[in-house]
């Protein structure tokens, strides 16, 4: 049998039988009984968050933490053990709080994670967060007794130093750098480095200090301008130096949890700025600095509450792994000044993973999913693990990013810009802007193997915008630019390795969901009830019932509150005209490719939900057929469509979507009866539901549609269309035409930052333009501005 075990607190927490069965229920890579909750399914005043931030196999089995969002005096969270036979046990030493920090001590060999020290035999001590109180983000090697010291790392600020053998417990700073949310903490070449991911003062470092000393502190390390935000920052034993004032989250090394092994080896910390994720190696005394493209947007907010804790680690005995930005890559141990080579993209994600490790064989991605923060449409904070493998990666999103060395600013003559990784891509867009309209000179140069031989490649001369394709064939794993004068503007680079899904691969996985025209049981909306472990199930009728946990089936339930109801109203938050989808953005109006003229209007059960949170801090929405992620700028707001990110595109009427459990659910369910593991139907035939991973989103095929910004459009002369989406199509096309002989400008907004003519068009009346984008191009926006008053058509066409 497979339980949820709570040592000592048999009470409080009843052995729960999941499944009698030889083998647990799996599925999409998820055992729903592995699901950690806030409060373990009880009320009270901390129920807001439960991602699981750190994951550990140590003493024959998993171990984890769950975290609430800002207790650095502990909570209700847990820590958990997992047996090889699967058996959950939720520890009676919990003490809970926000943490993340996991390091395995080599000489004292003891896991310390959160606030425990667990020996190999799993006998855990704790400190108490009454005696270290902080949001402990991460651990270090110390500087001068790394037999008997750590330091633990605050989220805030506070650095400790304690004792593995007494857990004697010593505060050396309450505030040293600038920068909040701290993230990653390592110690190398005789400096301990300290990475903060935000810039907005936490709460908890006004605890235990005077209010002069915490104006005193904010006064010193406040911002400059509003590019300094974050930081990366070292500390030799007596002295330190702030080395960039930017986000950067995991400060890692060869020597994984364990710390380095040789005080010369070297260190790597992730961030990113406005341009591009940020790469940081320390060799032989030295920092480096290397570029690579961001997949999303969602981690971009200056406070930094969007990361979670993206990692660098080892993950098999010769590999390696980066997580950032919605994207993983292959990381080589091998890492250095003299070798960079081997760095390249795996493929994108949806999954909120704040770790990840490898166990029994199978890779384990930790995951921060149902959340509560600004989020009304559920009430039970819960989070859960998902199992597979490496090669799974590969079946998810396309290895797709964007980024460049330059953004709209002064470029110096004769020094070349940062390198940007291009490794692993085989489509790439180089989009090259000069802001005076002056011919400039930029060079091309390549470090083909990773070993900082540097060669030029091409040399393109750029007076306005230019978009610069590189040819499938080429090869080479970093790239870098420089130019002949100084100049104003632009380099960035869209790029992708191109594996799409094909929808054929979803077939199978989607069948019991309703196609367009098919008989559906429900759309019925749904709730992860705040008072038990079930999904409330909610149709237009009014009636309610609930999926449960415990039996994985349908049962009468209570209807749910009016307040509940009225959170998860379906009213779409998007309207139609004749030439495309419109959506209302941050004062914006933006315009997103139809799908079938279906969805032009509601199914039997009403609208389709349009957006809602599914992972922690983002959005996922069902648009006309598409699905897209959205990122969040603050919790409470609406999402930022401006950054979106299209994931797939699918023919089905897919009423509502929750995340319960670790389990994407959906509703609208055909009424066929399929042999279908993913569907689970009520015993009355009344309601039914789709589950499955959040990732499983991508294998409904690659992102498609038509439309455009006019449609016989009464367009005024010089007057730009609205911004319509561009970003993550595969083959591109338009067909334009006007009523009137006219001069069509075709912009392209590709950083974010503005728009650039990207083509002229002559159009008569009689004969409409088509054109074809060439393979590999690719912006984030288009928009189309006309020199004549006309009426006009423009629609592209996403294949």
């Amino acid at each position: 049998m497979y339980r949820i075990r709570s040592l000592g607190l048999v009470a409080f927490f009843a052995i729960l039988t999941l499944n009698s069965v030889a083998e647990p229920r799996f599925i999409s890579g998820v055992y729903p009984h592995l699901t950690t909750y806030a409060d373990n399914g009880n009320l009270g005043d901390r129920l807001n968050e439960c991602g699981i931030g750190a994951v550990v196999p140590w003493a024959g089995k998993l171990w984890m933490v769950n975290y609430a969002a800002h207790e650095p005096h502990g909570s209700d969270h847990k820590l958990y053990s997992i047996g090889d036979d699967l058996e959950l046990t939720i520890h009676p030493e919990s003490v809970g709080g926000t943490p993340a920090g996991r390091f395995i001590h080599r000489e004292s060999n003891q896991l310390l994670i959160a606030h425990y020290l667990i020996d190999a035999s799993g006998k855990i001590r704790v400190i108490s967060p009454k005696v270290m109180p902080g949001r402990i983000t991460a651990m270090a090697r110390h500087l001068t007794d790394p037999a008997n010291l750590i330091y633990y790392v605050d989220m805030e600020g506070m650095i400790y130093e304690a004792n593995v053998h007494t857990l004697e417990v010593k505060k050396l700073f309450h505030k040293s750098v600038p920068g909040w949310h701290a993230k990653g903490a390592y110690t190398a070449q005789g400096r301990l480095i300290i990475a903060n991911n935000g810039e907005h003062v936490g709460g908890s470092f006004r605890g235990g200090i005077s209010q002069s000393e915490v104006e005193a502190i904010l006064a010193r390390i406040e911002a400059k301008s509003p590019d300094e935000r974050g930081v990366l920052a070292t500390w030799d034993g007596t002295t330190w130096d702030v080395l960039e004032r930017k986000q950067y989250t995991d400060v890692t090394g060869p020597g994984g949890l364990h710390g380095n092994t040789h005080d010369s080896d070297p260190a790597w910390s992730i961030g990113w700025d406005e341009r591009a994720l940020r790469l940081k190696l320390l060799d032989d005394g030295t920092w480096h600095t290397y570029l690579l493209p961001k997949s999303s947007f969602n981690n971009d907010a200056i406070h930094g509450w969007y990361t979670e804790w993206p990692r660098i680690r080892q993950v098999t005995d010769d590999r390696w792994m980066m997580d950032m930005h919605g994207m993983f890559f292959d990381f080589p141990a091998t890492f250095s000044a003299a070798n960079t080579a081997g760095l390249a993209p795996i493929g994108s994600h949806l999954r909120y993973v704040p770790d990840f490790t490898m166990w029994n064989d199978r890779l384990v991605l930790a995951t921060d999913e149902t959340s509560i923060q600004g989020n009304p449409r559920a009430g039970q904070p819960q989070s859960n693990l998902w199992f597979g493998t490496l090669a799974d990666l590969k079946k998810w999103g396309p290895g797709s990013g964007y980024g460049g060395p330059w953004m709209n600013e002064p470029v110096a003559a004769h020094q070349p810009s940062l390198p940007f990784l291009v490794n692993g891509f085989t489509q790439r867009t180089l989009h090259l802007a000069v802001t005076d309209g002056q011919t400039v000179e930029i060079q091309i140069e390549v470090d083909a193997a990773g070993d900082g031989n540097w060669r030029l490649f091409d040399s393109v001369e750029v007076a306005g915008y230019i978009p610069y394709l590189f040819p499938e064939s080429f090869k080479a794993q970093w790239i870098r630019l420089q130019s002949n004068r100084n100049f104003v503007g632009s380099a960035y680079l869209h790029q992708t390795d191109g594996n799409y899904r094909d929808a054929a691969e979803g077939e199978a996985l989607f069948q019991g969901l309703a196609n367009i025209g098919d008989d559906v049981v429900s759309g019925s909306a749904l709730y992860t009830r705040r008072e038990n472990r079930n999904l409330a199930v909610a149709d237009l009728k009014g009636r309610t019932t609930d999926f449960r946990k415990t039996h994985f089936d349908f049962a009468p339930a209570e209807r749910l509150s009016p307040e509940v109801e009225a959170h998860l109203d379906m009213t779409p938050k998007f309207y139609l005209d004749n030439a495309s989808v419109i959506v209302e953005s941050h004062g914006e109006r933006l315009r997103l490719p139809k799908g079938d003229p279906a969805y032009d209007n509601p199914f039997s059960f009403g609208w389709p939900r349009t957006y809602r949170e599914i992972q922690s801090e983002r959005e996922l929405a069902n648009i006309h057929g598409t699905f897209y992620e959205l990122p969040l700028v603050v919790n409470n707001q609406p999402p930022l469509f401006q950054k979106l990110r299209p994931i797939s595109s699918h023919r089905k009427q897919i009423g509502d979507f929750a995340s319960w459990n670790g389990l994407l659910v959906m509703s609208g369910v055909s009424t066929h009866e399929t042999d279908d593991p993913h569907i689970y139907r009520s015993d009355d035939g009344n309601e039914a539901l789709w589950f499955g991973g959040i990732d499983d989103l991508w294998k409904f095929g690659k992102p498609v549609g038509i439309g455009g910004p006019w449609k016989d459009t009464l367009v005024s002369a010089e007057t730009p269309s609205d911004p319509y989406l561009m970003t993550g199509y595969d083959k591109k096309s338009v067909v334009i035409s006007a009523n009137r002989p006219v001069t069509l400008r075709l912009e392209v907004n590709f950083d974010h930052q503005g728009y650039h003519t990207y083509k002229t068009f002559e159009l008569n009346r009689q004969n409409p333009v088509e054109f074809t984008f060439p393979a590999g191009f690719s912006a984030h926006w288009v928009r189309l501005v006309s020199d004549t008053n006309c009426i006009a058509t423009a629609t592209f066409t996403y294949e």
